[in-house]
């Protein structure tokens, strides 16, 4: 197969702040691989977690290095792709990229979107949350009626774990419950907590109605899960502590769910199998992103009815999505009927 890797950038019409900072503009890596006249195609976006970041250029010459090998290979032998990223090292970005773009080229060679060709439910689907990140209390309620005149939304996301300290995620809290009365609220602190923190804030939103509360502690922090865990009356959710599959076992008794992204998977192949693994071990299951456009969120939504939660909101709150490709229908992200991915060039990109 063919490799061929484009940069484009996007912007967000709201500024994100989160405990480790603010982003306003990604760059992006967009794949496209090419096969017996068929084009399947991914996406990889930087991130970076603790001591281990993606860069845009990483990304990008990891793929453009990966290309000779490729060529002997069809989309088809997965099984021995799989194994070359495994010997290269290949990080979870560029692989989840080249993953992506392989199932995509499969449901077009077979004329069937993907989620059909796993059998999937679109009427299990729940609905995504849309994220609120840091700011002053005026400035969150603000944000709030954004997304209210912009979508049907039925759950807020509110990033929590203010460097000013809790008493400054309180009062940001209250007022985001203020203007959205009616819709479900989820928290995500992205490790911005200490664990003295964590207990009380957890038990401060539980008696507010929140119903799970994401990465309370920073990564590196897991031996603090498990007390957490048996103090807090919320379920915990783990994201930048959870990547891959073989992360869950040692997590499984320490928390109830994790956050998988395709990022931080390596793409659509083991996503399925963290999906698989947390069920084995009792553990519920939510989709998140980074700073994706529709392609990759329209990945992640071909798996969306195994989720217990979503937050496959990051294309949503961008101004020049170059691609189009799950439609939102009652505040839910829903895969169309397209073969593959069913994503396809915006009119304002072509």
């Amino acid at each position: 197969m063919k490799l061929e890797v484009e940069i484009f950038t996007v912007n967000k019409r709201f500024p994100l702040t989160i405990s480790r900072g603010t982003t306003a503009q990604t760059t992006n890596v967009w794949v496209k691989i090419s096969d017996d006249g068929i084009e399947g195609w991914g996406e990889a976006s930087p991130f970076s977690v603790g001591t281990y970041p993606q860069s845009t250029e990483i990304i990008k010459n990891t793929l453009q290095q990966l290309a000779p090998a490729l060529q002997a290979y069809s989309p088809l032998q997965k099984q021995q792709v799989e194994q070359i990223f495994t010997t290269a090292k290949v990080p979870s970005a560029a692989r989840a990229a080249l993953d992506v773009a392989m199932h995509d080229w499969l449901g077009k060679r077979v004329g069937l979107p993907l989620w059909q060709i796993w059998g999937l439910d679109r009427n299990a689907i729940a609905p995504t949350s849309v994220t609120i990140g840091i700011n002053s209390p005026a400035a969150a309620k603000a944000r709030v009626r954004d997304w209210l005149e912009f979508l049907d939304v039925r759950v807020f996301k509110i990033k929590l774990g203010s460097p000013e300290g809790i008493d400054a995620d309180q009062k940001m809290f209250m007022a985001i419950r203020e203007e959205a009365p009616t819709q479900e609220l989820y928290v995500d602190a992205n490790g911005g907590w200490n664990l003295e923190d964590a207990i009380y804030m957890c038990s401060w939103l539980a008696d507010l109605g929140v119903k799970y509360v994401e990465q309370p502690l920073a990564k590196g922090q897991e031996k603090n899960l498990a007390e957490l865990k048996m103090r807090s009356p919320l379920p915990i959710f783990v994201d930048e502590s959870c990547f891959t599959s073989t992360d869950i076992p040692q997590l499984a008794k320490i928390v109830d769910g994790i956050n998988i992204k395709l990022m931080k998977s390596g793409g659509l192949t083991e996503a399925m199998r963290m999906v698989n693994t947390a069920r084995a071990h009792g553990l519920q299951v939510m989709f998140g992103c980074y700073s994706d456009s529709a392609l990759l969120n329209t990945a992640a939504a071909q798996l969306a009815p195994l989720a217990d939660y979503l937050d496959l909101d990051s294309h949503l709150n961008l101004i020049d999505d170059p691609f189009t490709g799950a439609f939102v229908q009652a505040g839910k992200i829903i895969p169309n009927d397209l073969p593959g991915l069913g994503v396809q060039r915006s009119a304002s990109a072509a």
